[in-house]
């Protein structure tokens, strides 16, 4: 499939048509699940992790860093001026997050039912807020991503997705109907439908339309504490589904460093805290992609165009 990207520069607009890597299908094998195939060459370390660490809460490991957004956000205002309405730093963080699993496969693993998976789709959920006040209800959105997009793919799919909810103003979205009919539930009826659907979860039975309308069950999910005013937190995992990343990023900021020469220079940098399942894979390969992660954040120009290559996980 090609794909024709626009790329915006203060001199010109480039207008290129690329072709999109294709990617291997596989046929269903015994032991899969409908989200994922189960991954049988891993090393013994790794299979017994989820019986050493049976819950996500076990096995949470906490990163931090901050990132130098200048470029970054240099490349937003051109895309806002080129009119890209909306266009953010969450559309850059998110794409350099998929150009990652396209290297890193690794990065889109998941733990259910005490097996390693690769997941089949790369799905990414954010909570948003109706808006912007105290009693404003929440809901999420969550949304289908290519490996091989680009940051103006990236931007197209996450602002159609909220547009959808957007437009349905107080109708209930997919979420806001599952969660509001458990609502009624007494609580020891809502206490073991939660375990009765853990239970189908674990053996890969529970109803895909389910896993579809709540939040629990996807690649990762982000939060923008910029968009409130303040620095990111370490969200937990939830045991629930089989979600294995969590990402949170806070507001702009502007820091000013000595260089190597002991002069004076201000960047602007944003802080992001990351919290893991360190189970799906081990710290040298975590530390790699996001190091990978970090420098397509820094440099946005390198999410104008598709991947030469998507890499396909381990058989």
């Amino acid at each position: 499939m090609d794909t024709e990207i626009k790329a915006q520069n203060s001199e010109e607009t480039v207008v290129e048509t690329v072709a999109k890597p294709e990617r291997k299908k596989r046929k269903r094998r015994l032991g899969d699940r409908r989200e994922g195939r189960r991954l049988r060459s891993l090393d013994g370390l790794h299979v017994a992790m989820p019986f050493i660490m049976e819950t996500r809460a076990d096995a949470c490991n906490t990163f931090a860093e901050e990132l130098n957004i200048t470029t970054a956000d240099e490349f937003v205002q051109n895309q806002l001026i080129s009119g890209k309405e909306g266009f953010s730093m969450l559309h850059v963080i998110l794409a350099a997050y998929i150009r990652t699993v396209a290297k890193y496969p690794y990065l889109n693993r998941f733990i259910s039912g005490q097996r390693i998976y690769a997941r089949h789709d790369l799905e990414v959920i954010m909570t948003v807020k109706k808006a912007m006040s105290m009693d404003a209800p929440e809901t999420c959105i969550k949304v289908k991503f290519d490996p091989a997009d680009t940051v103006f793919d990236v931007y197209e799919k996450f602002n159609a997705a909220l547009a959808e909810i957007n437009s349905a103003g107080d109708a209930s979205t997919g979420t806001d109907k599952v969660s509001g009919f458990f609502r009624k539930f007494p609580r020891l009826l809502f206490r073991w439908t939660v375990r009765l659907i853990s239970a189908l979860d674990y053996w890969g039975l529970c109803p895909k339309a389910l896993m579809d309308a709540l939040p629990f069950w996807g690649s990762m999910i982000i939060t923008s504490m910029g968009s409130l005013g303040i620095k990111p937190i370490y969200h937990h995992l939830y045991n629930f589904g089989n979600l294995p990343v969590f990402v949170s990023y806070g507001v702009k900021r502007r820091v000013t460093t000595l260089d190597h020469k002991g002069n004076a220079t201000t960047k602007k940098v944003i802080d992001m805290k990351i919290v893991t399942d360190e189970r799906i894979c081990d710290g040298y390969q975590y530390a790699t992609a996001f190091k990978y992660w970090r420098k397509h954040i820094e440099n946005p120009e390198l999410l104008v165009t598709p991947p030469e290559v998507v890499n396909e996980d381990v058989d």
